[in-house]
């Protein structure tokens, strides 16, 4: 049985109150660390790892915003375990990463307490800036949005948010919950005995659940999933041959933001930065002889599909390909249509489970019997 604990506060003050609960869980040892998004000193919010309890007054969990995804950021702190515990403060999406990235062994989820956040969405980074500078905050994003509007003065949230089912965050040890909450509250909601611990120890005095809390999740998730089916919709009569894809990918200059961006695009080495994909001149000017022309760099087409082959049963669907295209590629729906299909022929979600063997990583004498032509 889940257990809660309200977090009242008055008008501006949320993440006053919410910098107690974490400065409560590392006075106390709880945990040796927390990373969270947290306000800069000039302008802007950013992840950032906090080891002092003396330094939790920035904390700005729900800022509808996210630079990088966190996914690739645990991974970074966890990979090589420093053995110090730490609290993790993710959204949905990077949450799902994160049980994707363990089973791969690019994150240790031994000494880690992960907290989910309830994402009502984000903005583009520039928006984000536009946001904050006409006095937006994180407590009036919360209240707009739960009341159904998330676009500010010509601007929204970002188009992987308004297509994502997942709002709340699964398989963590404690919830940041604001879907449900009466106006002046959220909730932290603790689901395992680690969470359990943790909320204790942070000092936040338990209480009943936010009473509207399941009907607002469902309701969201509900109409997320009704977006996302009409994205596909619109996106597979798009797409319907090579030439329409190669028109989508145009401005693609090869910068690769997108792989490097991708919390589940985790290869070490890129085979398309590797002697691979460093062509002679001579090579290029055979290319150029057989039709007369070749457009430079020549190999975009080649290197999203690529990127799809290989990570589309794990897309997770947040949508950091997009946010870093420098020149206007929407590679998300093109990724999540995809790897709506080979997720659904596999049956897998990725982020279900930590225990979820990767579709790819077992032999099963009898699967796919009628693309191999196996007879039984």
């Amino acid at each position: 049985m889940a257990k809660f604990a309200k977090v009242s506060f008055k008008k501006d003050e949320l993440n006053k109150e919410l910098s107690k609960f974490f400065k409560g869980m590392l006075s106390n040892g709880a945990v040796d660390a927390v990373l969270t998004p947290m306000a800069q000193a000039k302008k802007g919010v950013r992840l950032s790892l906090v080891t002092s309890a003396a330094h939790t007054a920035q904390v700005d969990p729900f800022a509808p915003v996210a630079a990088v995804s966190g996914a690739k950021i645990a991974s970074s702190l966890t990979a090589r375990p420093s053995g110090r515990k730490v609290a993790m403060v993710l959204r949905p999406c990077e949450v799902r990463a994160v049980v994707e990235l363990s089973k791969l062994k690019q994150v240790n989820l031994e000494d880690t307490l992960l907290i989910g956040m309830d994402c009502l969405g984000r903005y583009e980074n520039t928006d984000f800036a536009k946001f904050q500078e006409q006095g937006g905050t994180s407590e009036s994003f919360l209240e707009n949005a739960q009341a159904g509007k998330t676009a500010t003065n010509g601007f929204d949230i970002t188009g992987a948010c308004k297509i994502c089912e997942f709002p709340a965050a699964d398989k963590v040890d404690m919830r940041l919950c604001a879907l449900g909450a009466e106006s002046g509250a959220v909730y932290i909601e603790a689901l395992t005995e680690k969470g359990e611990q943790a909320l204790e120890k942070s000092g936040v005095k338990g209480g009943g659940a936010p009473a509207g809390r399941d009907e607002a999740v469902k309701k969201l998730a509900a109409a997320r999933t009704e977006a996302r089916d009409k994205k596909f919709t619109d996106i597979r009569a798009e797409i319907t041959n090579f030439e329409a894809l190669a028109d989508k990918l145009a401005p693609c200059v090869n910068c690769y933001n997108c792989r490097v961006a991708c919390p589940v695009c985790y290869c070490k080495e890129c085979v398309f930065v590797t002697d691979t994909f460093r062509h002679t001149g001579d090579q290029f000017m055979m290319w150029a002889d057989q039709s007369g022309i070749l457009k430079m760099p020549n190999d975009t087409m080649f290197f999203h599909l690529t990127r799809m082959t290989h990570m589309s049963l794990y897309c997770v669907g947040c949508g950091q390909c997009t946010s870093a295209c420098p020149n206007g590629v929407d590679p998300m729906p093109l990724f999540r249509a995809c790897a709506d299909k080979t997720q659904a022929r596999f049956n897998y979600q990725p982020g279900r489970s930590v225990d979820e063997e990767l579709p790819l990583a077992g032999f099963k004498a009898d699967e796919l019997v009628e693309v191999t032509g196996q007879v039984k």
